[in-house]
């Protein structure tokens, strides 16, 4: 790979009263124990060792968050990391990041939550991202393969005409243009909870053809474009456990059943 990235750890959440927190007793989310590891420092781990990242750029936990972990505090210090605070939404979060960034350096962006993350899945999404031509890439598996791999697991699936799929919690923004998807990101996040205005801002033939079935996942990328103004695609990940992240106490325990088997 000729071309390295700047990654974006989002580690903002609701601190002690998170579910997953609350049931762990850890201050936040992002440090929550799994299989004995905090999992911000999981997927840190996994940052450090793919080939595709140099430099990375934790926005959250709280500073006072940050301070009851030990190891966290000695990245910071010795530069391995930098760090800001979360602002009030994920979208803005990874706004404040990227301004940070030159708008030369492509961008891997994922969560504090994907304790799963494993160098090689970082290195074959940047490589794919850097191939694709486009401004920014979203990472996806197969619906179908999630489930087989975890029958039971409640994973959102993104319904397409072609095939199901799962996001990955990885994003690559490739180009300044790329990095116009947060805004609009954000205006997802303003309407999530008025259909109306949400159908407004996707497209009301978007939104109509995706309830009934009829777009493909090229089609919805092609249409996501047009709104973004930004070239989007897509990257197919071939490990389902690409696909699992820690939202909920029942996606904790199999995680961590996960790791302890694989350990």
């Amino acid at each position: 790979m000729t071309q390295t990235f700047h990654a974006v750890v989002l580690a903002g959440d609701r601190g002690p009263e998170d579910p997953v927190a609350k049931h762990t007793g850890a201050p936040c989310k992002a440090l929550v124990p799994v299989a004995g590891r905090p999992m911000l420092l999981r997927v840190l781990d996994a940052l450090a060792g793919s080939a595709a990242i140099d430099g990375v750029t934790l926005v959250g936990p709280q500073a006072v968050q940050v301070e009851q972990c030990p190891e966290l505090v000695e990245r910071i210090a010795r530069g391995a990391l930098a760090w800001q605070p979360p602002q009030a939404s994920p979208s803005l979060s990874a706004a404040a990041a990227l301004a940070q960034v030159p708008a030369d350096r492509p961008v891997l962006l994922t969560t504090a939550d994907h304790a799963l993350l494993r160098a090689p899945w970082v290195d074959a999404f940047c490589e794919q991202a850097l191939a694709s031509g486009q401004d920014a890439v979203v990472g996806l598996a197969r619906h179908a393969a999630v489930q087989a791999a975890f029958p039971g697991s409640k994973r959102t699936a993104l319904r397409f005409r072609d095939d199901a799929y799962c996001g990955c919690n990885l994003f690559a923004f490739l180009t300044p243009a790329g990095r116009r998807a947060p805004t609009f990101w954000r205006q997802l996040e303003q309407q999530r909870k008025r259909p109306h205005r949400l159908a407004a801002a996707l497209g009301l033939g978007t939104l109509a053809a995706y309830l009934c079935g009829r777009l493909t996942l090229a089609g919805g990328l092609g249409r996501l474009s047009d709104k973004v103004g930004a070239q989007l695609g897509a990257v197919l990940l071939d490990d389902p456990r690409a696909a699992v992240d820690v939202d909920s106490v029942a996606d904790f325990e199999r995680v961590q059943s996960v790791l302890m088997r694989d350990a």
